[in-house]
């Protein structure tokens, strides 16, 4: 026992913290010293007929790096202005430190947090303006990401809209974010655009419509949604030849709005019987049948607001059996909304609706460049297939 050796291992890490920051220090300052003897065309001290310049001294300048904060000794030369191809002027932190600053951020640590792990990492505290500041160069690209051209055909696209806080005038009020999530037709999700909207109204929703077409949306059979009635008004302006699915699970739960609890399994099991059948002809008569017996159950509301709703909901019915199951309801957006809020919750009241559009779109361009977007939905050569048998119809 007393041959056993007790290792400090936080004395450790502090010291190879150091000694890493040291070297990096030491690394920076030779490379600066060694271009300013190529722009001065002689060393330090060296007499030489072709010398173009002469050091007199240097200034101190502090950088932030991924080993921590160095200080750099910059040349100053008389006849010569040193410029450095090391550190672009004015720059305070290394590029990496400054790209896992925006990392942190789009990805869902809060400005305070990001102060605390910049403290914790590189012995100094970012202020939220320079963050602010960080993210307008993040804003740039994805700003680029949300208008660049839509080259492919999409046969299916879903929509829905995300509301969010934002302080106006003193006051916190909602602002909606507006997606629009499509499928290939080599069977692959895609992210095809989002946009800030006040409220989801008809001119909000025809203004991403045209948005979408004038970027080369096109190849739509159907449009999945929620029932906005600003949105289906729109839709028929800009796209009038395509057809309109509304979300099952969301209107399961507009009848369910008026079904007291101790009723709730029943009617459901009710409903699903009317999505089980086969076509939409069965499928209209399973409904008939319901309806009935949700009067007899003095269910009214129920029964009117299935009657009134029920064909918007089986358009699905005339497309590939195949699909079915993933193109009646909205799921594919919920699964988005869900990482969309649990990040923005962080943020709690934007301070305007384009930094919320910002942030929305760098989640949804995150989401879509991993397994998400990568894998295939669905085989779409079954849609082409029942499209070329109904022309030959």
């Amino acid at each position: 026992m007393e041959k056993i050796i007790s290792v400090n291992e936080e004395g450790i890490k502090a010291d190879l913290g150091e000694l890493v920051r040291g070297t990096v220090e030491d690394t920076l300052n030779a490379m600066l010293d060694a271009e300013a003897d190529v722009l001065c065309g002689a060393k330090r001290y060296e007499r030489e007929e072709g010398r173009r310049g002469y050091r007199f001294g240097h200034y101190e300048r502090e950088l932030e790096t991924k080993a921590g904060g160095v200080t750099l000794r910059m040349p100053k030369l008389r006849k010569l202005t040193f410029e450095t191809a090391i550190i672009e002027r004015y720059r305070r932190r290394e590029s990496s430190v400054e790209e896992a600053l925006i990392e942190m951020y789009l990805a869902g640590v809060s400005v305070r947090r990001v102060e605390d792990i910049t403290e914790a990492l590189w012995g100094s505290r970012v202020s939220p303006s320079t963050i602010s500041e960080l993210n307008k160069k993040a804003y740039v690209k994805i700003e680029e990401w949300r208008n660049r051209p839509l080259t492919m055909a999409y046969p299916y696209v879903y929509l829905d809209g995300v509301f969010l806080k934002r302080s106006f005038g003193g006051e916190v009020v909602n602002i909606s974010v507006l997606i629009a999530i499509g499928v290939s037709e080599d069977g692959y999700r895609e992210v095809l655009g989002a946009a800030e909207g006040a409220k989801e109204d008809k001119e909000c929703w025809r203004s991403f419509l045209v948005h979408l077409k004038e970027r080369g949306l096109r190849g739509v059979s159907l449009f999945i949604s929620d029932r906005n009635l600003g949105f289906v008004e729109a839709l028929g302006d800009v796209y009038p030849d395509a057809v309109w699915q509304r979300c099952l699970v969301h209107f399961y739960r507009n009848v369910f709005s008026v079904v007291p609890n101790s009723r709730m399994k029943e009617v459901m099991a009710m409903l699903k019987a009317i999505y089980a059948q086969e076509d939409r002809e069965n499928a209209r008569q399973k409904m008939r049948r319901v309806v009935a017996r949700l009067m007899e159950m003095r269910l009214f509301e129920a029964a009117s607001k299935l009657e009134q709703g029920i064909e918007e909901t089986l358009v699905y019915m005339g497309f590939p059996r195949e699909h079915w199951t993933r193109i009646r309801t909205n799921n594919v957006l919920e699964r988005l909304n869900r990482e969309i809020k649990r990040r923005t919750r962080v943020v709690g009241c934007f301070p305007d609706g384009n930094s919320a559009l910002m942030l929305v779109c760098a989640r949804l361009r995150y989401m879509a460049g991993k397994e998400w977007g990568q894998k295939r939905y669905l085989n779409m050569t079954l849609l082409k297939d029942s499209q070329a048998i109904a022309l030959l119809a």
